[in-house]
């Protein structure tokens, strides 16, 4: 391919992105400083959260190479391919697309940076996403190329920040913060995940990760404190089987959080110009 290709093929590629996102009219992008605190059951819950209030959601798992919401959502199998868009996947009335359908299973991907980038690129430029009030982004941790390219391409409207209250995790978050920032956000928010643990045998709250290490960091970035989600076996449970514990325990302590953070998530992007 020549030069001239190369940047035809670009601009191409870019229009197609800018005609997705312009359908799409809430972004969000749901990252953290580091593994393990949660991020992916957040964002499904997010997206299903929105959805319960009616409006139509979809989910892009941008971690390429630990793609976990297909496992989260239950889904399986290849996505369909039609006149050179991908479908995506549909559950419970949520689009979702992620490297999890295309992958084998076990399967490592050893890619670099723009490998992984360009990905990205592909799911919001030849994916048949349609309107969407809502697209959540679940991104992987740390600061690499893929929320760059997130930045820079989807622009999203709001950042959520996922930390636990532990003082290595909170230290990580901050460095999510700033780069959500630096990339110039409009709007970041912060939970705290695992803020405690609820006894299924007498309701008290255990707090093994310690407590307020999120709303700490929220007052000293500026940014808006969403909330704490507690423990709850659960929504581990839940998500091993596919299934949102927002959609599957309504009543519940976390799906009550879950729902007070979409409705201020809501709240401050309406109120946005």
């Amino acid at each position: 391919m020549t030069d001239v290709e190369k940047q035809k093929a670009f601009e191409e590629e870019a229009k197609r992105i800018s005609e997705t996102i312009s359908k799409i009219k809430h972004r969000i992008a749901v990252f953290s400083g580091k593994g393990g605190v949660g991020k992916t059951t957040v964002a499904v819950n997010l997206a299903y959260g929105f959805h319960a209030e009616g409006f139509s959601t979809g989910v892009l798992d941008a971690d390429i190479t630990g793609p976990n919401v297909a496992k989260m959502l239950g889904v399986d199998g290849h996505p369909t391919v039609t006149n050179d868009r991908m479908l995506p996947f549909e559950k419970h009335g949520v689009k979702m697309i992620s490297m999890a359908g295309i992958l084998k299973k076990g399967q490592p991907l050893i890619w670099r940076g723009p490998m992984r980038s360009k990905v990205i690129h592909q799911f919001l430029a030849d994916v048949e996403w349609g309107e969407l009030d809502y697209m959540i982004a679940d991104l992987p941790p740390g600061t690499g190329d893929e929320i760059l390219s997130i930045g820079q391409q989807m622009k999203p409207h709001y950042a959520v920040i996922v930390t636990t209250p532990q003082e290595v995790s909170v230290m990580d978050a901050e460095r999510a913060v700033t780069m959500a920032q630096e990339l110039q956000i409009p709007l970041i928010g912060i939970v705290e995940n695992m803020s405690g643990l609820l006894c299924p045998h007498c309701g008290k709250e255990i707090e093994i990760f310690g407590k307020g290490g999120g709303g700490g960091l929220a007052q000293d970035y500026g940014a808006t404190f969403l909330g704490s989600i507690p423990m709850d076996i659960d929504a581990r449970i839940l998500s091993d089987k596919g299934s949102p514990i927002v959609t599957e325990r309504k009543d519940s302590e976390v799906a009550k959080s879950f729902r007070s953070i979409v409705e201020r998530i809501r709240t401050q992007l309406n109120s946005q110009p």
